[in-house]
Order: C-alpha cells, then structure tokens, then sequence
C-alpha cells in the first residue's frame, strides 16, 4: 500500500507507465521495463539537447578560494588551511533534488557508502578512508552528533533529510585537536539551511521505483531581526526486500520504509554584535527488517524516533567572536520481532564554548571547552538490562600562523578527561606552503581518538578497564590550481591506531570487549578538476586504501566491505539557462565480506565483485520558480552485492518537481 502519495505527482507522471515497477528481477518486464527508463532517460537529454540555447557560465571549477569553516572552527579559505576538506555545495545540492544524504556522500573521493544501494531502512555505514564507520565524526552545523543507545556509538546518516541541508564540509584526516572523539579518519559537518532574505515558501514532490514518494515543504526567510527555516518532509518506500534469497529459495517479501522529519532553525539579531540562534529536529523513520544474510522475516519491525534541539549565542568582539552552543540529542530505538520487543533509549547533553581571536595578521587562535554527559537505557529481552551513564570534559587550542612569503602552519593540542578511563591527549602540527597564490603542499602530524561506548563500557560484554583507541596519523599533498579551468589535488596518509576495540576473552569463562589490538591504514586520493568549455565541469578521482589489522597471534586484511580501489567521474553540463544535466559514474573495486550464516552457525567468509554505477540526473527549468527533474539510477542495470546475502537496487527511475513560492 502507498503511503502519503502525491496526486500532483500522478498526473505529473501519468506518461510513463510501469514507473513503480521494481527493476531487482530478471524477467522479460525488467527487460521491457530497463528500455523504457532508458528511453525516457536519453529521449529527454536528447530533447534538452536538441531545444538548448548554450549561455557562457563563469565558473571556476579552483577550489582554494572557498571559504570553509569546519577545517579551522572559523571562516578561513581553503588555501590558509593546510589539510584536506572538500566541499558539497548548494549548487551540486541543487543538482540532487530527490536523492538521499548517502548517495551524495558516496560520489566523494575517498568515502564509500555502505549498504548505499539497498533498502532505504538499513543502517549507512560511512567509511572514511577505509576506517571503520565508528571512526567518522558527524556534525550538524558544527555540533557533534552520536548514538549513546547503539554498541559503537555511530551516527545514522539516514535520519537526515538532504532537502534541509545548505551544504556540506568534508574535513578529512585526525582531527581530534578540534573536535574531540571519533574525529579519527575525518568529520563530516552537515550545515543546514538559515532562513535569508524575503520570506518564501517552496515545495517539493517525487515518485519513483519500488513504490518510493516524497513530499517536501520548506520555509524560510526573515522578518526584521529574525530569521526562520522550516522543512518538514515525507517518505514512503515498498516492494524491496532487504535480504536476499538464496538459490534455492523463492522470493522474499518486500519490505516498507517511512521517513517523517521536521527542522526548524531560528536566529534573533540582539544587537550588531550579539545574536541568538535555536534550532529543532525531530525525525521518525519505520521500517520492515529481516532476520540477516539471505535469511527472511515477517512481523520484524524498526521503528527510530530521534530528537535534536540546541541554543547558542554568538557574541562579535574587536578582534574576535565568542560562540556558546548548549544541545540535546535523543535518539530511541525500537525492534519488534513477533512481539519480542527490545527498547534503546540514548541521551546526549552537549555545552560548548569557543573563542576565535585575532592577534595580528600573522596569528590567530580557536580555543573552546567541551561537557558531554551521556545516557542510555537498554532493555533487551535476550540479556541483561542496562542503564549506564558518563560524562567527558575537554579543553583545547590551535595557534593559527601564517607569513608573507606564503608559509603557513597550525599547532594545537586538546586535554580530554573522561570520568571511567581518565585522561588523554592530542596533537596537531600542519605546516603548508602557498606558492603564487595558487599551489598548495602540505604536511600534517596529528594524533586522534575514539573513546569507549556506554555499551562497551557497561553492558554484559562490557569492561570497565577499556582504553581510548589512540591514533597516530601522516598526512601529505598538494592542491594545484593551473588556471580557473584545471585543478590536481593528491592527498597521502598514513593511520596508525592502537588499543583497538574488539571482542574477545577478557578472563576465564568470560568474553567481552578488550584492548589488544592495532589497525595500520594507508592510502592516497588522486582528484582532476577541468572545466573545457565554459557550459562544462569534469570532476574525476581515483582513491586506493589498504589496511591490516595485528591481533596477538597473526596479522591479516580486515578492511571488510570497503574497496581497495575506486574511482569515479561526475560530468556537469548546463545545456541552457533552463537545462543542466549531471552524469555520476562512480566503480567500486573488489572486497572482502564476512557474515554469520544462521543456519550453519558459523562466521562466513565472500569475495565481493568490483561494480560500475552509473547515474544519470537531469532538471529543467521552465520558470524561475519551478524546476522539473528525473534521476535514472544504476542505468547499466548491474547485479551487485555490498553486503552478502542482501539485496542491492537495479535499474531505477526517481521524477519530481521543486516550486517556489514568494
């Protein structure tokens, strides 16, 4: 049954018959169905192209002239900083209306999403540079967000609506100096829309595959001193079912996903130095599960309810700005297996204090302190009841340098006290040179951490002797911009983390998590930016990782389900002032999988096959006011496998519209 459908979007798709038909099966509808997709893909560019008026766009495809805030906690441009950070901008958003946070991230050199092409409901794992998912920091417009109620603490990208993001900062490398724990391989800061401008309204509407509709309604602008965004969205998806049946069973049920999400960012202007800011998220995604790896399951329900609130401050001084921020994170997991009922409830308050301060032109500082208190609640029918709580405090400072001949260096270290294990510290020291305002090398030595979750900690595997994962990283490379048209950018790095986290025996009779072992990483990413002609921009990155894992007794490969190799183009072409097009090809190499096998009782290990994605989006603008777009996915219709025994989308057609109104 289709949830909250759109009957605007029925009429706006009425010409395409079969739209909803689910493309994961060889049979002669996919066939039939693989042609009409392809036909109404290319037959549209073909239209685009054949009624295109080409205009000259001056866009500079150099990237050491945009101004990031995340690499620094402060506006600084990219060539002042001497670290990576790669941007997602308004505009390449602009170009993904109705897709989906992890199918933008995935398109970004370096960064594999997991489980990116299955079912809507199943966990994204966000792997960074081959680390584990548990190794990424998320941040919401500069907020640390994290799950207390989940074994590692990892963020779901999932509860994010991509329709209330302003743009994206990918910040990559130990970043722990800054941002405190899990900023090991990278943080990734989410920046959500702030209402500017007149006031305006906008809606947006989508159907595609698998019986998947959204609707959208957003709000923002500002009336005198204050300022408002709101968005509220819906999602209903069907007929896809996570796991995958095996050869010698018939096909599994499909299984539903529903997303509900609302945000609500507010700012005050106090004064012309002093504003306010409030901010609210509320998300609720309901989900149909199987019980894992080509293993089906009826009445196995997800329900994720989770709530993000803050207040802050931000005070402009002579030389300097003083930020305050105080959030809330709630997060509250539910399973329900046939009546089996396992309920986890997470709790995070967050107090965070920042100076920014300008001494002279050849130095500033970023300074702060952080509170975390966290919670959780955990009653699960198959173990004990846990209710365990701790807190972290830290301070830290980064001395910012820089000089006229165009050398340049950050220095910075962060003391963290955390009230199970103690004490810790980190470091960082980012030397980087500016040549003729237009090549940048650089050197980065920093140290970062993860520390233990509650459930870790407290739980009936827990153990309260556990250590922080400590991390020592090697960063080099340059940025090289030629000319406005042509950019090479070649980052190396090299992570070394000990006291890794894992399960084991820690006495007698008794397993659990311990510290005992060390995770050597390295890598490097290779990005080409080209412009030709004016009317188009060529993205291309090749990225390699390899990484080995020294247990007490052996050491072997353990970067499962993430890619050795990869690599990846992203063609943008604006066909007129009305008509753009973007194609995204991204290949995912070879990989090494392990799952539990319920029938045989035994740890599985696969060989994953290397898989070509290739995307097609293209929008159209007839007023100002009004754009029309369609997203073709998979048009190479690959089988493939991210996770064994689950499912991956074939061929799949998403179509929408995006109305502003004033």
């Amino acid at each position: 049954m289709k949830l909250g459908e759109d009957r605007a979007i029925e009429r706006f798709i009425s010409g395409i018959p079969s739209l909803s038909v689910c493309c994961g099966t060889k049979t002669h509808n996919k066939m039939k169905t693989k042609k009409l997709y392809i036909a109404v893909g290319l037959g549209l560019a073909q239209l685009t192209l054949l009624n295109a008026n080409v205009c000259a766009q001056d866009k500079s495809v150099a990237i050491l002239d945009e101004v990031v805030v995340t690499a620094s906690r402060t506006p600084k441009k990219i060539s002042e900083i001497g670290k990576v950070v790669r941007v997602i901008s308004a505009e390449t958003l602009s170009r993904s209306q109705g897709r989906t946070l992890h199918e933008v991230l995935n398109n970004v050199a370096g960064i594999t999403i997991g489980g990116n092409g299955a079912n809507p409901a199943d966990v994204k794992a966000v792997y960074m540079r081959g680390a584990s998912a548990a190794n990424t920091l998320i941040l919401i417009d500069g907020i640390p967000v994290n799950d207390a109620s989940q074994i590692s603490g990892e963020y779901n990208i999932s509860a994010i609506s991509v329709d209330l993001i302003e743009r994206i900062e990918i910040l990559k490398g130990g970043n722990s100096t800054l941002y405190g724990s899990d900023a090991v391989a990278g943080v990734i800061n989410i920046i959500t829309k702030k209402g500017s401008g007149k006031l305006s309204a906008n809606v947006l509407a989508t159907a595609g595959s698998y019986d998947t509709y959204k609707q959208v309604l957003g709000l923002q602008g500002e009336i005198k001193n204050t300022s408002i965004a709101f968005n509220a969205s819906n999602t209903d998806s069907e007929n896809f079912s996570s796991a995958k049946p095996a050869s010698t069973m018939s096909n599994f049920d499909k299984d539903g996903f529903h997303q509900k999400s609302l945000n609500l960012n507010l700012g005050q202007k106090i004064s012309n130095r002093f504003n306010l800011r409030a901010n609210f998220q509320a998300n609720n995604n309901v989900a149909d599960l199987d019980n894992g790896a080509f293993d089906d399951a009826l009445d196995y329900t997800y329900s994720k309810s989770s709530f993000l609130a803050g207040i802050g401050g931000r005070l402009i001084l002579d030389k300097g700005i003083i930020n305050v921020n105080l959030s809330q994170n709630n997060i509250n997991n539910q399973y329900n297996n046939q009546g089996s009922i396992t309920n986890n409830y997470g709790n995070i308050a967050h107090l965070e204090a920042n100076l920014n301060y300008k001494f002279s032109s050849f130095l500033d500082l970023a300074s702060g302190v952080s509170f975390r208190k966290l919670s959780t609640e955990q009653n699960n029918p198959y173990s004990s009841k846990l209710i365990a709580k701790n807190r972290m405090a830290s301070a830290f400072t980064s001395l910012f340098f820089r000089t006229n001949t165009g050398f340049q260096a950050e220095l910075g270290g962060r003391v963290n006290e955390h009230s199970e294990y103690g004490n810790n510290f980190t470091y960082t020291l980012n030397p980087s040179y500016l040549f003729a305002d237009r090549y940048k090398v650089f050197v980065n030595l920093s140290s970062a951490y993860r520390v233990p979750s509650l459930y870790q900690l407290f739980s009936d595997y827990g153990n309260l002797t556990l250590e922080p994962e400590t991390t020592t990283s090697f960063e080099a490379g340059f940025d090289l911009n030629f000319s406005q048209n042509l950019n090479l950018s070649l980052s190396y790095f090299n992570r070394d983390i000990e006291n890794v986290i894992d399960f084991g025996q820690i006495a007698s009779n008794r397993f659990g998590y311990i510290n005992q072992n060390r995770q050597k990483d390295n890598g490097f990413e290779l990005e080409l930016g080209y412009k030709p002609i004016s009317i188009l921009s060529l993205n291309a990155f090749y990225a390699y990782v390899d990484g080995n894992i020294e247990t007490p007794t052996k050491t072997e490969f353990n970067l499962f389900r993430r890619p050795k190799n990869s690599y990846g183009l992203n063609a943008a072409l604006d066909l007129s002032k009305k008509i753009s097009m973007n194609l995204i090809y991204k290949r995912t190499g070879d990989r090494l999988d392990r799952y539990f096998d319920g029938a045989s009782f035994k740890t599985v290990e696969a060989n994953l096959d290397a898989f070509n994605m290739l995307d097609a989006y293209i929008q159209y603008k007839p007023k100002a006011n009004l754009t029309l777009f369609t997203d073709v996915k998979n048009l190479l219709n690959e089988d493939y496998v991210e996770f064994s025994g689950y499912q991956s989308k074939g061929l799949n057609f998403n179509a929408g519209f995006s109305l502003g109104i004033r």
